[in-house]
Formats: structure tokens, sequence, C-alpha cells
């Protein structure tokens, strides 16, 4: 690393620092990201990294990442379709059809009515008062060779007879009662219309919901099958973007747009059949604009779905971040990187932006050539149709029809486009779900294959293993290492990290291959074994456990599956449950909470502290009694005294079963029948304690390096009876009975618990649609311009649509007027304009169209990315508090974080385009009609409001509906992303099935709930199509009824009919999409109070004192803390603490798990405030602080380390406020002992941690994490367990490393190691909620208290 790379400012994050994720972003190019290598389709950024390896070696890692790409196609979206949805779908897509022909039928109608009033000779209207003239109630077929004007017979009407100067003779009340007659035809039409619509509607509604169920389902399957290297790269983040948003657009991609596409599909093919059997001529004629449409719609189809993917792809790696950020919070606010987070989310919203954009510049585009081409039809079919009119080879009838027909095909077409836009985006989104359904896991856990051993006794033995990584082949991990471990021996495993222990455990697991050797269970190759049936056999604890967010008891009862006990009665369950809590230490804790087994412990086990989850873990894993038990640092988050019981406990345990230990804290594995000591995938030295301390070799160095100063009392003197202690659990629930103390109201500010209620109950006041838009408008007011260029468009796109009833009106006109054979040539004159005004209406279009779709794309594209953008800043700005609610979990948020901005997004492009046209034709034409002729405009018009009306009242019943279902679909994403998660848990648990047939379970619940909400839209939006029939019907009745009694031309009439058929159409395509704009006002309401919401620790705020930093000596007091957390008001947690750390001390914090240590570090980051007291820095009263100056004086170091998925250099630099040079983070690196290690690997600090810092052990991330305190200078640097997960080695270079880095500052550590905090000036002794004892080490030991049983407990030495 050189200077000129330093990390100047976040432009050169990108390329410097190598960004959170940056092999995914470099896979989202220009190029496809699936890129192949040998026949292999490989997770981004891995395609050339196995290329210096044996085509051996090679083969075997890139089974292990390969992902096999998939090309997008319709037909596989229905791949889970059974014979009973098959047959319900064929009934959908044959009313699809028939509702289709409705459309040609209705052609020929108006052609028919055209017809008849076309026939009447001019100015008839003007030479009689009453009536028209009438044609004898022939059909229109009757006038092929009608080239002269002949009598009929007059008959006796109302209106009497008369007779025209060309000796015409017509019956004016004969004329109304045809008309009538074809007026009934259209409402029928009508009502077979609405009936069909509703069928199809209803169908495919339901049918979409419950496939893309069973894809959802089948998605998560498949991910909980695969092998633990295709998530060393893949996000959970990602996977939850899949199925909460991906899964939604392929629901779309399937839902009743299908049943539209189709049935104007078959108009199109109808009215292409229609024309062709009325002329065969003049539709050769046409038929090259409408192949044209057809190829338009498939290129244009083809690109937006190309560009869609494309855009999908970049935000689902953005999810990711997104779900890392947002799942370590705390870790966020603490070091102040909000808006670094942000900005690298932003990054891969910039790649999803651009693709987006260019696919609604696709679908504008398309839509304006559909136009274009659909206008050059009726511009050809005047055009030449005159010409054949004229020679005698059509009638008006026929060309009207083909021109109708026709049109209504190539407008059924234009229709069709947003519709294909939702299906390209559905189809794009699906081929990454079903890669990873049709990915073959190379150790996957759901196959039957393999043996299974008819007893186990438990002989585990390595033989010549080579081990590397599939995320990072550069590195071999195990260099042909063998070990021996027989059956019913407990083996400890101890080393520096990164030595090879966990990939052993891995190995025994099976969640990796090796490359060479074998493992080896019974004398049998684990490789020839049934996955499933081993893991069942094999019960591992890891050193960050991961519970599921339900109850205590439900969480060990996992550890019972594939055992006989899996489907015991509930009273047997609950005795062995019992047992195992018992074994673990954990039941004296569960006893005292409110629920006792019952007690959920929140999402990730969150509610717990680091200790219980820990307990309730072991439990899990030993309930069963299995064979081989796996403990990689097991209790390392557990205080001393839990510690020393629940060892006692395993191994008790460990007796007469195989037991592999993983372990730093040396004092846990003394009594091990064998340790064997690891340094870089080799064992170094084996053999028991004794005989290892007698080598003073390796582990004597390390035995050492934890001794505790001074330990000379005799252990079995001390009182190790638990005194009827009660452990205090800092955040679940305890009675409140317990305690006397009363908690009085603090006057000066809302308690947390309070500001939290009064938060929610202010939610739950919905915004106005009104409040929505304005919200919105603020958001996209930047593009203003392309917006009101877009408004424009539409609006000369609706003037288009008024222009061609006009264009229509004088064309029928003009024929009625020179219908004789003289008259031939005035009408060629007249009707070969209209076919260039037609031409020109088809450009015109084309442009606004195109114009219109573009710049609506564009804003919508762009208004995404602020509001994700915004959302995501906006939840990091939430306190502590926001993140403990359970309707704010990681998987709720992040879903939220995709969908909701989705969901605005789809009422951009071409539905917004579709919106606008539908409003100007309708304002615009009702004006335009009402001028022109007020009565017939009136009545028709009239008429269009019931269309707005249901699609209004149907729009309000969706929205409602989404807000109702929001909850189930949350619930839904948060479970499977829970799952996802915590991948290696369940894989070794073999929850895989009941996950899965849960997770059906929710969505089955889900698509019952839904069905009355689907059957009544279905119904509104059937009525709603029908309605159109009845207002043309409607039309011709009174309009033959005005025109009949010589009140309205034949221009007037048709002027009006076709605008106000247009208006109705339009307007009925626009409700078409009432689901989305449901969605996108429920998603609107999300966004505006997420981002309206302020949270009362408001790092944003520049309100509150800032002590300048050269002013900050570090004195933290706290004086009559009380504190409960929001979450659990009933659970007293610090009950009137009082301490005091002077500056530059090294205070430590000791006591039980869940007396209170970490939420004293939380009160100190502000993170929460106190219920009454206050904590003071150098005197001053925190809550009065600027939040974001006070903790920039701060560094946190977690219990358990939070990596984030860029380079080693990117993660250190995160935490300095301001930019910071390579020798700064290489410093930092070496004061945290981590610098020789990043310098061996190949790419040093340029190495990719992985998501969550996957690809480092736990003590590589530890020091990293310790490198990010340092580099940030801090003035308070508190140490939550910091040193828990390094082996001792490290630990004592690390420890040396935080007493230097302490001189100057004031250090607050909370340890369970006390070999760590021996040296400390202050050590403070926690039991419920207050200090029992405090002083130095050699003081407290005097006191022979609390802490001198505590380091009794630890003692390494011979007893």
């Amino acid at each position: 690393m050189t200077k000129k790379d330093s990390i100047s400012n976040y432009a050169d994050a990108e390329a410097d620092e190598k960004q959170p994720l940056r092999v995914a972003v470099d896979s989202v190019s220009e190029t496809s990201s699936i890129k192949s290598t040998k026949g292999y389709s490989t997770i981004s950024g891995l395609q050339d990294e196995f290329a210096g390896l044996s085509d051996h070696d090679a083969e075997i890692l890139r089974k292990q990442v390969h992902v096999p790409s998939v090309t997008a196609s319709f037909f596989r979206l229905f791949r889970y379709a059974d014979k009973k949805d098959k047959i319900i779908l064929f009934f959908g897509v044959a009313a699809s059809v028939l509702e289709g022909l409705m459309r040609p039928l209705m052609s020929v109608v108006f052609g028919a009515a055209t017809q008849q009033f076309t026939d009447l000779p001019a100015g008839a209207m003007t030479d009689m008062i009453n009536g028209y003239l009438f044609n004898n109630n022939s059909t229109h077929m009757a006038y092929n060779d009608t080239t002269t004007g002949y009598n009929e017979t007059s008959y006796n009407s109302t209106f009497g007879n008369y007779t025209t100067e060309y000796g015409y003779q017509y019956d004016p009340n004969q004329f109304i009662s045809d008309i009538s007659l074809l007026a009934l035809f259209l409402a029928l039409i009508g009502l077979a219309v609405s009936i069909l619509t509703f069928i199809k509607s209803y169908i495919f509604i339901d049918r979409a919901e419950v496939l893309a169920a069973r894809i959802r389902e089948q998605y998560l399957a498949a991910t909980l099958r695969q092998n633990i290297g295709y998530f060393d790269k893949l996000g959970s983040g990602e996977i939850t973007t899949r199925i909460a948003s991906d899964t939604v657009l392929v629901q779309d991609a399937m839902s009743e747009k299908v049943s539209y596409v189709i049935s104007h599909g078959t108009t199109f093919l109808a009215a292409v059949v229609v024309a062709y059997t009325q002329s065969a001529l003049l539709s050769s004629i046409i038929i090259g604009s409408v192949i044209m449409i057809i190829l338009v719609s498939y290129f244009g189809s083809m690109a937006i779905t190309k560009y869609a993917e494309r855009s999908q792809e970049g935000y689902s790696v953005g999810g990711s971040l997104a779900e890392e950020a947002i799942s370590s919070v705390r870790n966020v606010q603490a070091f102040g990187v909000q808006d670094r987070m942000a900005q690298a989310y932003d990054k891969f919203l910039e790649i999803s932006e651009k693709w987006s954009t260019k696919a609604g510049y696709a679908a504008g585009l398309q839509a304006g050539l559909t136009f274009m081409f659909a206008f050059s039809i009726d511009s050809l079919a005047y055009w030449q149709g005159t010409r054949l009119l004229t020679e005698g080879r059509v009638t008006v009838a026929i060309m009207m029809t083909v021109i109708m027909t026709l049109f209504q095909g190539a407008f059924a077409f234009t229709i069709i486009s947003p519709y294909l836009s939702n299906i390209s985006t559905g189809l794009a989104a699906s081929t990454k779900i079903f890669a990873t359904i049709d990915r073959e896991s190379p150790i996957d856990s759901s196959s039957e294959e393999g043996g299974r051993l008819a007893e186990v006794k438990g002989d585990i033995e390595l033989r010549n293993v080579r081990f590397i990584y599939p995320s990072r082949p550069n590195v071999t991990v195990l260099r042909d290492f063998s070990l021996k471990i027989p059956a019913g021996k407990t083996v400890a495993l101890v080393g520096a990290s990164g030595s090879g222990k966990s990939t052993i455990v891995g190995l025994i697991e099976r969640f990796y291959n090796p490359l060479s050797g074998e493992v080896l269970l019974d004398g049998h190759n684990i490789l020839d074994l049934n996955t499933r049936w081993l893991r069942q056999k094999v019960a591992l604890v890891s050193q960050e456990p991961s519970l599921f967010a339900c109850s205590i008891f439900e969480n060990i009862c996992y550890g019972l599956i594939g055992t006989p006990y899996e489907n015991a009665a509930e009273v047997e369950k609950r005795e062995l449950v019992i047992e195992a809590c018992k074994q673990a230490n954990a039941w004296d804790f569960i006893q005292d909470l409110p629920d006792g087994l019952e007690t959920n412990v929140g999402e990730r086990g969150f509610l717990m502290s680091g200790g219980q989850k820990q307990r309730i873990a072991i439990a899990r894993a030993i309930v069963a009694n299995p064979r081989i038990l796996l403990l990689d640092e097991a209790t390392s988050a557990l205080d001393t005294k839990s510690e020393g019981i629940v060892q006692e406990a395993l191994d008790r345990a460990a007796k007469n079963r195989t037991t592999i230990v993983i372990a730093h804290r040396l004092s846990t594995i003394k009594d091990a029948d064998l340790i064997v000591v690891m340094r870089t995938g080799t064992i170094l030295e084996q053999g028991t304690h004794d005989e290892l301390l007698a080598k003073k070799g390796e582990y004597y160095g390390l035995v050492q390096a934890q001794s505790i100063e001074a330990l000379k009392e005799n252990p079995s003197e001390s009182d190790e009876s638990d005194d009827g202690e009660q452990v205090l659990d800092e955040k679940a629930g305890i009675p409140l009975t317990k305690y006397s103390t009363t908690l009085t109201k603090v006057r000066t500010s809302k308690s947390t618990s309070s500001a939290i209620f009064y938060k929610e109950v202010e939610a739950k006041k919905p915004a106005s649609i009104m409040e929505v838009l304005a919200m919105l408008f603020k958001i996209g007011r930047a593009d203003l311009t392309a917006m009101l260029v877009g408004l424009y468009s539409g609006g000369i796109t609706g003037v288009a649509f008024i222009g061609i009833g006009v264009i229509y009106g004088f064309a029928l006109q003009y024929l009625q007027e020179y219908s004789s054979p003289d008259d031939y040539e005035r009408l060629k004159q007249a009707l070969y304009p209209i076919a260039g005004f037609l031409f020109m209406h088809g450009g015109i279009l084309l442009i606004s169209s195109t114009t219109g779709g573009c710049m609506f794309s564009y804003s919508s594209s762009r208004l995404v990315r602020r509001i994700r953008t915004l959302s995501f800043r906006h939840l990091l700005r939430q306190d502590i508090a926001y993140f403990d609610a359970d309707s704010h979990s990681v998987g709720a948020l992040t879903a939220s974080l995709a969908n909701d901005a989705q969901s605005i997004e789809a009422l951009g492009g071409a539905t917004t385009n579709k919106l606008v046209e539908a409003m100007v034709v309708f304002v615009g034409g009702f004006i335009f009609c009402v001028i022109v002729g007020f009565k017939l405009g009136l009545v028709m018009f009239g008429t269009v409001p019931i269309i707005l009306i249901i699609g209004g009242f149907r729009f309000k019943f969706l929205a409602e509906y989404v807000e109702q279902t929001k909850e189930g679909n949350d619930k839904s994403s948060t479970y499977a992303c829970e799952a996802t998660s915590a991948i290696r848990t369940v894989l070794s648990l073999t929850r895989e099935e009941e996950i899965v047939e849960r997770y059906r379970t929710n969505l089955q619940t889900l698509i019952k709930g839904n069905r009355m909400a689907n059957f009544k839209s279905a119904f509104l939006d059937g009525f709603a199509r029908g309605m159109q029939y009845f207002i043309m019907a409607l039309g011709f009745w009174y309009g033959g009824i005005l025109v009949a009694r010589g009140e309205y031309t034949l221009f007037q009439f048709f002027l009006i009919f076709v605008i106000v058929v247009f208006g109705s159409e339009n307007t009925t395509t626009v409700f078409t999409f009432a689901p989305e704009m449901g969605k996108a006002l429920s998603a609107g309401r999300s966004i505006k109070t997420l981002l309206e919401s302020v949270p009362e620790i408001d790092a944003w705020s520049p309100e509150g004192d800032v002590i300048p930093a050269d002013e900050v000596n570090g004195e933290i007091e706290f004086r009559d803390v009380h504190f409960r957390y929001p979450t659990r008001p009933e659970v007293p947690v610090l009950k009137g603490l009082n301490l005091t750390v002077k500056k530059g001390q090294f205070v430590a914090l000791v006591g039980s798990s869940g007396c209170g240590k970490s939420t004293t570090i939380g009160l100190i980051e502000s993170f929460y405030r106190p219920q009454r007291g206050t904590v003071f820095l150098d005197g001053r009263d925190v809550s009065t602080l600027n939040v974001a100056a006070y903790r920039s004086n701060i560094a946190l170091v977690q219990q358990e380390p939070v990596l984030y998925a860029g380079s080693i250099k990117y993660n250190v630099a995160l935490g300095s406020p301001h930019p910071v040079s390579d020798e700064e983070i290489e410093t930092a690196c070496k004061q945290a002992n981590i610098h020789n290690f990043i310098m061996s690997l190949p790419e040093a600090y340029d190495t990719l941690c992985g998501t969550k810092g996957t690809l480092l052990s736990g003590g590589q991330k530890q020091r990293i994490a310790i490198a990010r305190a340092l580099i940030r200078q801090p003035k308070v640097l508190l140490l939550d367990e910091a040193t828990s997960a390094l082996d001792s080695e490290s630990e004592k270079i690390v420890q040396a490393a935080l007493d230097e880095a302490a001189k100057g500052r004031t250090t607050i550590a909370v340890a369970h190691r006390l070999s760590t905090i021996q040296n400390a000036d202050v050590i403070y002794v926690f039991e419920n909620g207050k200090i029992l004892e405090s002083g130095t080490h050699q003081q407290l030991l005097a006191n022979r208290g609390k802490y001198f049983d505590l380091v009794q407990l630890q003692a390494l030495e011979k007893n």
C-alpha cells in the first residue's frame, strides 16, 4: 500500500477501498453478471480465481460455488402448477380468449351501424325536420352491386314517409329500431365481457398467489439445501430481497396481467381473421403495419427483460449491504458511519437506476412505435380503402369493419405494452430465483443418498486432509492434516486464530468438502454417508450462538429434530428440555422470567444477554444426548461462575460421547483427554494438560499468557454455593413484584418507553393520498423538468386521441356526403388528406408517447433511488429502541426497503403515461364533446364517471387490503430472512424441512385470507370492463335518435362517439393498475411515516452542546442510574447504579451474565437514556450533549465483532470519522496484532472479508474490530468482551496493545476472562444491576468476596 492510495474521500472508495461487495458491483456491469468458466456459471467475481489450481482442485472448489445460468421463460413461471391448477388456468385462459373475441365482434356491429348511417344521402337532415333515411333493414352485404338509387315500397310510420332527391324512400322509425337492435347487441357483448373479465381476473389473481407461494417455498427450500460455500459470498439480505421483492414481481407476471395479454392478443388475432374474411385485399395491404407491431412488442419485451434483470441484480446486492448495516445498527451508530453506509448503498442503487432507466426507455419507445404503426393501419386503410370503395370492391361497412377490427387489434397491442413491461420485469426477477432452485448443491442435506450406520460409536479420524475455502482459493488452510479422535474421548483444539480449528468442525459437520484426504466416522468416509443423518448425530455449539425468534422451549426442542423424541408428547419433551436447561446452568434464570420456558427470545435472540443465549444454545445441543458434540468456543460468552458450572455440565455430558472442543480460555479444557496445539493448518504438539505443561513448549507459553497474578489461595476453601443468587436478565422479563423499587416519572423529558409508545400511536393515523403525493413530489422535484416534459407529452398523446375523434367524424361525414358514384372523385380528394392526417397522428404519437414514457421512467427510476437512499438513511438514524420493537425486525425492514420503493416505481413510466393520457382524454374530451354536441356529450360522458367511481372504489379497497396483509407478508419475510441469516445453525440442526413447512403454513394462511379480497377486486374489474360496452350501446341508441330527429349531423355523432369510446377504454385501462396503486399508496404511507420519524436520541440533530475534542478528558460517572429496556418496561435492569471512571483509568466490569454490564456500555454509548439518574462525561449530562459529537470521542469493540463485506482496509478505515492514510491503517493493525496475518494473505489489505466477515475466523474478525476502534483515537475506549474470541497468544499481545492504547485515554472493559483485566485500576463487580464490590485485583482478592470466587474458578494450576 502507498500513500497515494489513501482514503481521501468517498469518491475514491469504489476503486481504492473495495467498498462493500465490490466483487458484486463489478459483476453488475455492462455485460452479464453470470460469467462462464469451463462450462460453469460462477458466483460473480469467482470466475478467474481457480486459475492457479490443479484441475482436480479447481473442479471441487468450483462445484461448491457454481450457479447455473437460467434464461427467462414465461412458461417456466408455471412450473409448479399441478393438474388442478392447470384445469383452473385453462378456464381462465378460455375466459380471456372469449373476452378478447368480444372486441372484434363489437367492430362488426360498429361496421354495420356505420353502414346504417352512411348509406343515407347527405342533406337529409337539413331537408327533413324529423327522421333519417332508411335502408329497408337489409344487411350491409346487400349493397355490393348497388351503383344507382332505387325505390322501395314505402312504410307507414309515425314520422311519415319521405322521398329524397335521389328517389330513396325511408322510415325513420325503422331506422331507430335497427340502431336500437345493434345497441342491444353491444349491451349483450358488454354483459358477456363483465362476466368473462370477472372469471379470468379472479382465476389469474388467485392462481398467481398460489403459484408464487410455491415458488417462494421452493426458493427457500433450495436456499436451505445449498452448501455453505454458496453463502460465503451471498448475503442473507440478497435472499430476503429475492423472497420479499422479486417473488412479488414474479407473482405480478402470472396474475391478471397475463389474462389481459391473452385477451388483447386474442383481440389482435381475431381482428386479423375478421378483417381477412371481410376483405382479403384491403387486409393484405394493411397487414405490414400489423407485423411491425408484433416485432416491436417482441424486441421491446426482450430489451425490457434484459435491462430489468440487470437492475434487480444491482439492487439485490445492495439489499445485502442494507441487511448487514441494519442487523449491526449498534455498530453503525457507535462509529457514526451512517453516511458512509448510505453512500455505499447508493452505489448499488446507481447501478439499479441506470438499468431501470434503460428498461423504461425501451418501454417508452415500444409504446411510441406501437402507436405509430397502429395509426399507419388507419392511414393505409383510408388511402387504399377509398380506392377499393370507388372501384366497387368493398362497401362502407366492409371498409369500416376492416379499419375498426385491425385498429382494435393494433390498439390492443398498445394497451398490452405496460402489461408486457410488468411481465418482462417478473421474468427478469425469476432468473435468479430459478437459478438457485435449479442449482444442484454438492453437499445436499435434502438428498436421501448416502449410507446410514446402524450404530454410531463416535470414532472420528481426519486422514491426510488438505483443505482450501472455495471463497479464498489462494490460501491453503489444512495441509496433509491427520488426527485421530477415539470414541467417547474429549479432544481440545487450541492455537492461534486462523490455524484451522473451526475448519475441522466445518469438515466434520460436512459444511465443506476436502480437496484430498478423508474424514472418517467409525471408519466410514463421511462423503459416503447421508448428510442429513450425519448432522443429526452431531451437535454443534458455535462461538456466536444463533437463536430463533420463538420461545426458549421451541429453541431447545429444535435440538430434538431427527431423534426418536422429535414427535414425542409435549410433556415428555418438556422434561427433556428442563433437564437440558439444568445441565447447561440455564434453568435458574429461565425460572425467573415471567413466562419461563415460553419467553420469546426475540429476533436472533436479542432479548437475551450473550451468556443466556450461549446457555440456551448449549441446552439445545445436549437435549438429544448426541454421540458427537462439537463445541466451538461454546463458553466464550459466559461469565466465570456460569462457565464453571456449564463446563462441569459439559464435562459430565462429554462422558461416553466424542467431544471436540475449540477453546481459547484454557481453563475450560485442562481436563481434556487430548489437547492438540495447532498453527497454520498443522499440529505442533499434542498430549494432556500436564504432559504439555511438562514439555514447556507452545502450550506452556499459552498457559503462561493466561495466568492470573498472585493466585495463591486454595480453590476448595472458597464457598462455591449459589447462595440463592438470582441472575438478572438484562433484557428478558422478570416479574416486577419481586422488586420494591418504584420508578418516578422524570419531568425533564419523556421516558424512552413512553416516547416509543407515542411514536407508534402517531404512526397509526394513515396519511391521505394528497399527503403521500405531496411527499413524493417533494422528494422528486429535482426532476421536475423531466416530469413536466412527461406530463406535456402525455397531454399531447391525450389530445391526439381527441383529434382522432375529429378525423373519424370528418371521414364518416365525407363517406355519407359523397356516397354517390358521381361524387367518388370528390370522395378521394376528401379522404386522401384524412389518410395523411392519420399518418401524421401516428408520427406525433410516436414522439409524444416515447418522450412521455422515457421521461416518466427516468424520473421514477431516480425517485426510487432517492426513496431507498432516504429510507436507508432514516432507518440508520433511528435510535436503538426503534430496532428493539418486534415489528422492526431486520427481515421486515430489509423487505420494506426493497418493496416500498418498488411499489412506487410500479406507478412510473408506462403507467403514469397512461394515467396522464386518460385524464386528458377524459377532461379534454368531455369539454370538446359538450361544445360539439351538448346532449349526446353529456349523456355519454355522464356514464364514464361510473367507471371512475368503480375504479376509485377498487383502488381504495385494495389500498386498505394491502395495509392489512402487510403484517403477514413482513412476518413471512422475516421468518425466511432469519433462517438464511443463521444458515450454519439451521443446517447443523437439520431444521430445513421444519422451516419450509412452517413457511408454507404462513403462506397458506395469507392466501386463504386474500381470497375474498381477490373476489371483490375481480368483480369490480369485470363491472368496469363491461361499462365500456354499455356506454357504446347507450351512445348508438341515443345518438341514433338524435340523428333521426335531425338534431345532430353524422360528423357530430361520430366525433363524440369515438372520443367517448377512447376515453372509457383509457379510463378502464388505468384502473387495471388499481392493485399497483393500492400498493403504492400503502408504500407511500410507510415511507412518509419513516421519513417523519424523529428519534429521541438523534445523531443527525445539530442540537446539544459540543465539547471541543482537545478538551474531552474522558471522565465517566453513573449517578443513581435506573434503566429498563423500552420493549420490556416491566423489567428493571439497572437499579440505582453508581460508578465513577477517572480520566485515563482502565476500569473493568465483571459479574454474572445479565447483571447489567453490557447495558452500562450501551448507556455510555448513548444508545438509550436512563429512566432515572444521570450519566456524565466530564461532569456534563450526556443527554445535553450533541449525540454525533459525543460519540466521536468513543470507540466500541463488541462481544460479537461486526465486519462488513468489503476489504480489510475498508473495514478498518470505517473506524475513523475522517479520511486516513494507509500508514495509519497499518499502524492500527499492528497495534491489534493483525498486520502480520493480513500481509500473509495474497491480497493483503485488499482481501475481502465476506458478508458479515464470514471469510475470517472469530479471532481475526475480533482483531480487525480492535484495529477499527484504535484508528479512531478515542478518548473513551469501550471493550465489551473484546478479547473473548482470541487465542491466548494473540490475546496476550492484543492485551499488551490495548494496555498501550489505553494510556492517556479512559478504558472500560467488560470481561469474563479475568487474566485480561487483572491490571485494571478499578474492577467493579456487578450483581442484580448494582455494584456489589469494587477495587483493584489485589484488594478484591483480599476481600475474599464474589471476585475471589470468580478467580478461583479460572485457576489453571494443578490442584
